[in-house]
């Protein structure tokens, strides 16, 4: 004993050393405290996925960051924001979305995941029927949309059409487009009772009226493929104008011509896309989309990419509603195997309770044992047969947990808040427990378990960031007019327009259209006037004003920069009046949005610049030396 005593200290020493080790402060602003454990494990989090070796800060790199950051939130919380009644609800709707997962079964039937899979590997394309009903409704209201929804299935068993159908009848507003049409889709694309309800109909057949959150549905397959995998491409746009249903299309179509002519000429791809796609998220990275599936795209573009056979391939212009695309496909990947999916499945399964009923039982059951559940059979017994519209005697306990005792008035309780208006006790007992168990759990998630404790933690300091930034830097930039026009004329010419030519390009419908307009330009007619004069019983002309850099129009191009002639162009009926100018700089509307984001960010600087000077800072520098540098191959 003499020996194994000293030995056991020993050990208590060590594990108190290491414990005190994860727990040294690092850094300390005002009276708040960040151990190391804390900053290492976002510096990792933040750092080891990134894909570019440049981009990983070291330790000392993002600590900076880092203060900056937390200094923000201290402010937000220092104003109160953190008590603002929008700023809880919000974050109480995300942390009900982060615990779901950790409210169902972790163990899942093979068989349950093996069906995902087989689902996932097909696509299905169908048509719906909607009734709106409230998620709530009584009795009455559910017989009711029941009995509407039943009718007009035998309306089309009758032979009516059902894509007829969905246009007079479904109140699903895109049904006045689609008519109830909803393409192709795959598995977890849709709410779970819909899904089930497609995947287990019959090609060509109809199902029985489906209940979701949204109301009852009928459904009509028509069709299933196999899943193709998802594609990634990179496109060039040229965006038709919002709200305008009567613009010219053959002006966007000439300059996307143009273009699939540079390309198949050999022009670079990724530079065509920068300098002429009207996508501007995609043109700063060449044109690169992300990955999709073949569904989760309009079908004219998706037909388009996935026809595409070779990595380089290119297409011609597609048409969509959005516009005009060029298509290049750079990869394509398959369906993974099953293995490759497995964590994928569960991960999308656990985040959607409805998957499966058993996981909800199963977990409460292994609550029960973990809690030391009890029930007083014997008060159950006396109450079994009670219902909910009859006056309660007594308050008898009726089950206990975790050292809490729950007892017919908590029944009660339960029964009131859920707006029970019938049915007896004992049909209702099951649901009120596992209701109760799943409370208890839910309240414990943050001691349980670490990192749901440091996700709600980020989500609450990421929504603060987001709060006072808007309100001191995002929304104030660009009302703060003074300080624009001072920050302005403090940085003008930072932004510069390149050689341009200003003046018109005149299309004109014939010869005859042309001589008579040269003539009214000649005696320096107003354009304005010139387009009043020969367009007074039909269009004869189409004068458009401007000023335009290399690149930006073909017609333009061609004439000023002798580039080659766009197709459709017609030198004999199209020419341009007006000059070249020379590079100058943008004024603030016209560069307008560069200048407030410059504002932004000079504005951020001096605040954060402020925010180091109010809040005292504290590094343990010493202790920062020992967290080590995240590396790309980690």
């Amino acid at each position: 004993m003499g020996k194994i005593i000293p030995l056991f200290i020993l050990f208590l020493i060590c594990v108190g050393s290491l414990s005190a080790q994860k727990n040294e402060v690092l850094l300390t602003i005002d009276d708040a405290e960040i151990s190391k454990a804390e900053f290492e494990r976002i510096y990792r989090k933040n750092n080891q996925n990134l894909s570019e070796e440049a981009d990983i800060k070291s330790p000392e790199e993002y600590l900076e960051l880092f203060i900056n950051f937390k200094l923000k939130v201290m402010e937000a919380m220092n104003q109160k924001m953190d008590t603002v009644s929008t700023f809880r609800n919000e974050l109480a709707g995300y942390r009900k979305e982060l615990a779901a997962p950790y409210l169902t079964d972790m163990k899942y039937d093979e068989a349950l995941l093996q069906e995902m899979y087989r689902r996932m590997k097909m696509e299905v394309n169908a048509s719906h029927i909607l009734f709106l009903i409230e998620k709530n409704a009584d009795r009455e209201r559910e017989k009711a949309v029941l009995e509407k929804i039943s009718k007009v299935k035998e309306e089309i068993l009758a032979g009516m059409d059902f894509n007829a159908a969905a246009l007079q009848y479904s109140e699903d507003p895109s049904a006045k487009t689609n008519k109830g049409n909803l393409g192709y889709f795959t598995a977890f694309q849709m709410v779970t009772p819909f899904e089930n309800a497609v995947f287990n109909t019959r090609e060509g057949e109809i199902s029985e009226p489906v209940r979701t959150s949204f109301g009852y549905h009928l459904i009509k397959v028509h069709g299933v493929r196999e899943n193709r995998g998802e594609i990634k491409v990179a496109h060039i746009m040229k965006m038709f104008p919002k709200g305008d249903e009567n613009f010219d299309k053959s002006k966007l179509k000439a300059e996307i011509d143009s273009v699939y002519e540079k390309l198949l000429n050999g022009a670079d791809f990724a530079e065509m896309a920068h300098k002429y796609s009207e996508d501007k998220r995609s043109a700063a990275k060449g044109g690169e989309m992300p990955w999709f599936s073949a569904s989760r795209m309009v079908p004219e573009f998706s037909q388009a990419a996935f026809a595409l056979k070779n990595n380089g391939d290119l297409s011609p212009p597609v048409e969509t509603d959005f516009g005009y695309h060029i298509i290049k496909k750079i990869e394509h990947r398959p369906v993974p195997s099953f293995e490759e999916a497995r964590a994928n499945i569960v991960e999308r399964i656990k985040k959607d309770p409805q998957r499966s009923s058993s996981t909800r039982k199963a977990l409460v059951e292994k609550l029960k044992k973990e809690y030391g559940f009890e029930e007083n059979r014997e008060n159950l017994e006396k109450i079994a047969s009670l219902t909910t519209d009859v006056n309660f005697s007594g308050n008898p306990e009726l089950f206990s947990i975790d050292n809490r005792h729950f007892s017919l008035e908590d029944f009660k309780k339960h029964i009131d808040e859920k707006k029970i208006n019938r049915g007896t006790l004992s049909s209702l007992y099951e649901d009120w427990t596992t209701a109760e168990i799943i409370d208890l759990e839910d309240s414990k998630l943050e001691k349980k378990y670490p990192e749901f404790r440091y996700l709600m933690q980020e989500y609450h300091d990421g929504l603060l960031l987001f709060n006072i930034m808007e309100k001191k830097i995002w929304n104030f930039a660009p009302e703060d007019s003074l300080g624009l026009n001072e920050f302005y004329k403090k940085n003008k010419g930072q932004y510069s327009w390149e050689e341009r030519f200003k003046g018109l390009v005149v299309v004109c419908k014939n010869e005859k259209t042309r001589t008579e307009a040269e003539k009214y330009f000649a005696t320096e007619m107003p354009a304005s006037e010139v387009e009043d004069l020969l367009n007074k019983e039909e269009k004869m002309i189409e004068i458009t004003e401007g000023a335009w850099e290399k690149g930006a129009n073909p017609i333009v191009d061609y004439y000023v920069w002798n580039s080659q002639a766009p197709d459709g162009f017609d030198s004999e009926l199209t020419f341009i009046r007006g000059e070249k100018i020379q590079p100058q700089s943008k004024t603030l509307e016209e560069a307008r949005g560069m200048y407030i984001s410059d504002y932004q960010n000079y504005l951020e600087k001096r605040w954060i610049k402020d925010l180091r000077k109010k809040y005292k800072i504290r590094v343990n520098k010493k202790l920062l030396k020992t967290i080590p540098h995240v590396s790309k191959t980690l």
